[in-house]
This record gives C-alpha cells, structure tokens and sequence, in this order.
C-alpha cells in the first residue's frame, strides 16, 4: 500500500505553527514590558492570528505537525495546538491538546491562553464542561480562563468554595479565591476570612488579596510579610498594599523594606505604587546608581507623568554596563532578560532641575498616578493610551477606587478579537 503523499506545503505549515507558538512567546513578554502599549499588543496579535488562520487551511497536515511539538511541553507550542485543537470541533485533538496543557504550569500558560484567545462560540460550552467535570484539574483550568476573560462562573464557582475535595486542590481553591476580588464576587466575600486563616500561603494570599479589593481596608495590614519578604508573591503584594495603606503606614512598611539592601528595587517599585511626590527627590538620587537608575527613572515617571524620551530627558548616550548586565557566555547562568531592558537611561541632572522648576504643582503627602491624583476619568485614559506596566497599575488603581468594578486586564486580548 502507497503511503500517503505528503502535504507539499509542508515546510511552510512548520514554519507557520514555529512562528505562531513564537509570536505568542514575544507576546507573553510584552505584556510586561514598558515599550507596549495596547495597540502594539494589538498589532502582534494580527500577526498571531495570522498564523493560526493559515494553519487552518490545511488542518489535519497543520494538527501532526503542531501534536508534535506538544513534546516540548513549552507554553508557546501548545498555546498554538490547543488553538487548532479547538477550532477543529475534534474531540480527540481537543483532549490530547488538554492532556498536553495540563502536564505542566508552563503549558498550562499556554492552554489558559488559547481558551482565552478563543470567540464565545468556540469556548463557552467546553468551560461549562470543565467546571461541571469530576476531575478537579479540569475545574482549575476553567477558573483559570474564566480568570483570564473575566467571565463570572457563578453559580460553579460558588460550588467549589463549598466543596471540601476543591478546598483541598490548592491551585484550584487559590484561583478560586482570586477569582473572588478580580470579578467583585461580594457574594462570596465569607469564604475569605476562613482562608486567611490557612496554613498554604497561597490561600492566605490570594484570599487577602480579594478581601482588599473588594474594600476590606483592614485586611490589607495582613500583607506585611509579603511585602517585606522574596516570595512569588511579593509584587503583587507590594503593588496591591501601597496603595490601599494609609501614608503613614506605608512609608513606615518602606522603611522596614529599605533596612534589607538586597530589596532596593522592591523599595522603588513601593515607592511608584505609593505615587507620593514626597519621595521624588530620593528616586532622583537613586537614578544616580547605575543598577536603579533606569527602575527609579520609570517610578518617576508613573508618579509624575513626565516621560523622559518625549521630554529629552533620557541620556543618548548610554554607560558602559557590560559588567552588569547578562551576556551570551555558555558558562554564564545569569542569561535572563533584564526587567530594565526597555527602559530608557535617566539624564539625571536634567531631570533634577525639571522637578525643581516643577515639584510645588505635587502635594506632598498626596498620591499620585502618572501626574494626576487617582481619579476613574484618568485611569481610564492610563488604561487605554498607557505602556503595559502604566495600565496594569492604572488596572488596579480602578478596581480599588471602584469597588463595584471587577479588575481589567491587562493582558486581555485587545480589538482584534474575533
């Protein structure tokens, strides 16, 4: 018997699932860059789809080839099967993309996104399946994309907090929680001091995390380790807890931070949260330290609202940093992208004399974001026109100002959404 003959755009349908998977890569890390903005992830996202759509003119030849690279187990490369999985209605390709996303958190990255990425129509009655499974993995991955589209599971979700089997599957019962703050669930808002209470830190975590954002104040002092301690948790507790504390409070907290040298950073990125123009003269002075210049340069930037590039504020001609920075050494393991990498490079002395001519427009003791007090007219404006950094935290300045309103994405799909 003949074999059958091979698809003779083959190598093109490689390309297109290589490229896609990498695409959706450059766009993981866009999310947290400084030089994106919502268009820009826009644009990028044409381009992923793009790919996947030339994938499905020829979808069985495009499946082999993307069931393939499932072998790596690399979010990328499953984000693009998982999308050709589903838009393919096969039950099999859908269960073998699942299985594949669901074998380790980095291709769990990937699977949550493909459903995320997905129309209603393609993804709605397979999350309802998820959540009414009885395997519990299942049901964490439908909270998990019900998380990333801000969808409410409702009545699912009310479930699970009461079912002693989903309390004991941290994943699941630690989105659950998030889940809580991010869509406002106040009905649920009883399940969260018994959490604090946990012994995962995890639990406690994402259960204060909701309880802050849903207007529980007083929670927020529960936050004080993961402020001042490394921990994945750390950031998110910082960027949450300094702008929900009272002043006094939280340039208290910061003092604590600032005893451990090793937390420089941390204490420039409380400092931002804090949005006290107070601080400024002391960011100033922390550009002037090559390993915070560019960090502390930004925090000045989200206080204030004045950008160094399109102010000429940015040096054009930059420092040697080779012994800094990562390079391309085999037997070098600090090979990692830098987080300043996009940013640019303070011209310090102008900046000092800009914030002198212009500091008394600040309040000192009054918060501030990109330079205007928090108010919904101007986050919304940071939320659409702002870099990635500038509208999650114009995100979360919102949904503490309106405790009615869920939490936006940042990192939701943007206007080329099918």
């Amino acid at each position: 018997m003949l074999d059958q003959p091979m698809n003779p755009y083959h190598d093109i349908y490689v390309q297109l699932a290589g490229d896609g998977a990498f695409l959706w890569q450059l766009r993981a890390s866009a999310l947290k860059q400084p030089n994106y903005n919502q268009n820009d992830l826009v644009e990028l996202e044409q381009r992923i789809d793009a790919q996947l759509d030339g994938l499905m003119t020829a979808p069985d030849d495009a499946w082999e080839i993307c069931e393939e690279a499932l072998e790596l187990q690399q979010s990328g490369e499953v984000f693009a099967a998982a999308v050709l999985a589903f838009r393919s209605l096969d039950i099999n390709k859908i269960q073998r993309a699942v299985e594949s996303g669901l074998s380790n958190p980095v291709a769990f990255k990937g699977l949550t996104s493909a459903l995320a990425w997905l129309p209603d129509r393609l993804c709605h009655s397979w999350i309802k399946k998820f959540l009414t499974s009885k395997d519990l993995n299942h049901k964490y991955l439908a909270v998990a994309v019900c998380s990333l589209r801000r969808e409410d599971p409702r009545e699912y979700l009310t479930a699970i907090l009461q079912r002693d089997d989903c309390l004991e599957h941290i994943p699941l019962y630690a989105r659950s929680l998030r889940l809580i703050g991010e869509l406002k669930r106040r009905d649920l808002s009883s399940a969260l001091p018994k959490a604090m209470q946990a012994d995962h830190p995890d639990i406690i975590f994402w259960s204060t995390w909701s309880a802050v954002l849903l207007g529980d104040r007083s929670a927020v002092l529960r936050l004080h380790p993961f402020t001042q301690t490394a921990s994945p948790h750390q950031l998110r507790a910082i960027e949450i807890a300094f702008r929900s504390l009272p002043l006094e409070d939280a340039r208290r907290w910061i003092g604590q931070l600032a005893a451990d040298p090793q937390q420089i950073r941390n204490v420039i990125k409380a400092t931002a949260a804090l949005g006290d123009p107070h601080a400024v003269s002391w960011l100033i002075a922390q550009m002037r330290i090559p390993n915070n210049s560019r960090l502390a340069g930004e925090a000045f930037t989200l206080i204030t609202g004045i950008n160094l590039e399109e102010n000429k504020l940015a040096l054009e001609e930059l420092p040697n940093l080779d012994d800094q920075l990562p390079n391309d050494n085999p037997d070098d393991d600090n090979v990692d992208m830098n987080e300043d990498d996009r940013l640019p490079f303070p011209d310090v002395d102008k900046i000092a004399a800009v914030w002198q001519k212009y500091q008394q427009r600040f309040v000192a003791g009054q918060r501030y974001i990109m330079g205007q007090q928090p108010n919904a007219e101007h986050l919304h404006d940071i939320f659409a026109k702002g870099n990635q950094r500038q509208r999650k935290a114009a995100a979360l300045e919102l949904a503490l100002l309106q405790p009615q309103e869920f939490l936006l994405n940042h990192a939701a799909k943007g206007l080329s959404e099918e």
